[in-house]
């Protein structure tokens, strides 16, 4: 018996000895991807094509397939430590300050602007919001060869002020609601923050940006909706917006002098 399970324990191990570079290879392939991720690796490859003889600090528009209609990309070929000392002043939409560097460390790398357009919320979906703007994405990488594919990006950090994004054409925020910044990290993570002024929001890493709709109000309708079918609430207001309250009845006083006989 107990060497029928040291045999059956030697033929499980040496499954999955030979399966294990399967797995990995499954893993690492274009399959494994997100929809968005797997978008970034051919854009990626598209941008680099619109290198041709491509000058330092000047940008190129790259041209996608036809079944990416809408969505536009721009490839910049900076020097590393240009990009550290001078920053781009203007990139499209967005502001890269000085200060912004690189991990790992490259002599040279591109960064890739998209534009994702109408097809903004079919990569990048947010369940209950509305975006106000296309999605903008803003990634580096290593420009050591200019016919490359499916490369990594490289992490970019602003150290000093952060790269700034300043949106155009912003569409209006529903009834009820506020403008947001949404940030996405390449992990599908996505983070809000205010927006400022002139339609700007900001970022200290790379990654993809747009405006969206922002339920601020969610918990006042809930109110507002309950006052319709239950007891109605006095109606407030603080600031432009109009909120529920409920009256409150105080407690008279009385004197202590009435009780006196």
């Amino acid at each position: 018996m107990g060497l029928l399970l040291q045999s059956l324990s030697m033929i499980i191990l040496l499954m999955w000895f030979f399966c294990l570079p399967a797995l990995r290879a499954q893993s690492t392939n274009g399959s494994s991807l997100s929809p968005a991720r797997a978008l970034d690796a051919l854009l990626q490859a598209y941008a680099y094509k619109a290198f041709h003889r491509p000058k330092t600090g000047i940008p190129y528009e790259g041209a996608v397939p036809s079944n990416l209609t809408g969505i536009n990309i721009t490839a910049l070929r900076l020097r590393s430590g240009s990009l550290f000392r001078y920053g781009v002043a203007k990139y499209n939409e967005f502001h890269i300050p000085k200060g912004v560097s690189e991990q790992p460390y490259v002599k040279r790398l591109v960064l890739v602007y998209q534009n994702l357009g109408n097809r903004s919320a079919t990569y990048y979906q947010l369940s209950g919001y509305t975006y106000l703007t296309p999605v903008l994405g803003l990634l580096a990488y290593n420009a050591s060869n200019l016919l490359a594919t499916d490369l990594p990006e490289l992490n970019i950090t602003a150290t000093r002020d952060p790269i700034s994004i300043r949106f155009s054409d912003v569409k209006s925020a529903p009834d009820g609601a506020v403008a947001k910044c949404v940030q996405f990290d390449l992990y599908g993570q996505h983070s809000f923050s205010n927006v400022s002024s002139n339609n700007q929001c900001s970022t200290i890493q790379h990654g993809h940006f747009s405006i969206v709709k922002f339920k601020h109000r969610k918990k006042v309708q809930q109110m507002e909706r309950a006052a319709d079918v239950g007891e109605a609430l006095h109606m407030t207001t603080v600031g432009n917006t109009k909120a529920p309250a409920a009256t409150v009845t105080r407690t008279q006083p009385v004197l202590e002098t009435e009780y006196a006989p």
